[in-house]
């Protein structure tokens, strides 16, 4: 505001609490549309308290990943399409589209099933004695979805369990202090284990289907369909040229794409099938995508046959 418009700053922030009351932009991983929210104050954890229908609505399912929270003026004239990257996905993780208003009936499924009862009814303790089914229980329990298209479904939410502090939970998600993605599955599926209202085969096999498959799959994919990159002046080509070097500057030419990234998750995903005794489909699968992984990488060059060979 003061050195490229000439204006004076319009937040003046001094200390932290001169933010209260701010509007602000709430934007999820992989996302381009971010979510007007208003600072109502601070928390000394490593964590984002808000309103569940507002994290819905930023397609987040609160699955640990982090997401990003800017000012509303900042969002605005700090931001062009300009600085994003040319290629599919450089358009991810940048705030193209703001949702000013949020509609509690078409966020996520799962803010809906919020339980925001004051109490529980003997009636539903009745029932878990007779281990039912929870859809035909949830009836018994005040949820948000009963009280969508009304003024309800934003305020008024009870609990069961009161506190005298929030600040006196975790400070930080364990999810968080995981550096990688195994080690997040690992402590995942341990929980599972111990929870008897978990089966953790399921859980293995669902991280199995929608992850480690999808993600080996896509980028099989993305090896054949790759672009190439100068490693000098980072210029990137649908094709490689015919010249075998950057037309540019002569600089040489790097994949974009590489068999790291392709088969990361291939042995984790063969070590939930054997342990957790998934289908035999899935180690065939595995299998075969090793088989072409293979195919793809040979390392041995190919022996250069002459035309009078075929005579």
């Amino acid at each position: 505001m003061v050195k490229v418009y000439g204006l004076q700053p319009y937040y003046n922030v001094a200390k932290a609490d001169d933010l209260v009351g701010r509007l602000v932009v709430g934007l999820a991983p992989h996302t381009s549309v971010g979510i007007l929210g208003r600072i109502i104050g601070f928390t000394s954890l490593n964590v984002c308290y808000a309103h569940p229908v507002w994290h819905s609505a930023k397609r987040r399912d609160c699955d640990g990943d982090e997401d990003a929270l800017m000012l509303a003026l900042d969002t605005l004239i700090n931001f062009s399409r300009e600085y994003l990257p040319a290629q599919i996905g450089g358009i991810m993780d940048a705030p193209l589209l703001l949702i000013p208003v949020v509609n509690t009936k078409e966020v996520q499924r799962q803010a809906h099933d919020v339980d925001v009862a004051a109490s529980y009814s003997a009636e539903f303790y009745e029932k878990t004695w007779e281990g039912v089914e929870s859809k035909d229980v949830s009836s018994l329990i005040d949820i948000v979805e009963y009280r969508l298209g009304t003024e309800a479904q934003f305020e008024g939410f009870g609990y069961t369990t009161p506190v005298s502090d929030i600040n006196l939970g975790n400070p930080e998600s364990v999810y968080k202090r995981f550096k990688t993605m195994i080690e997040k599955l690992n402590s995942q599926l341990e929980l599972a284990e111990k929870i008897k209202a978990v089966d953790a085969q399921e859980v293995a096999l669902k991280v199995l289907t929608t992850h480690f498959i999808k993600d080996i799959a896509g980028n099989l994919r993305a090896f054949s369909t790759q672009a190439f990159r100068c490693k000098s002046c980072n210029r990137h080509f649908r094709r490689l040229p015919l010249r075998g070097k950057c037309p540019s500057c002569g600089g040489p030419l790097t994949l974009t794409v590489y068999r790291g990234g392709i088969e990361k998750y291939l042995e984790a995903a063969q070590r939930l099938v054997e342990k957790y005794n998934l289908p035999k489909y899935y180690s065939q699968r595995i299998l075969l995508m090793k088989e072409e992984i293979n195919t793809l990488f040979e390392s041995k060059k190919p022996k250069q046959v002459s035309l009078t060979e075929f005579a």
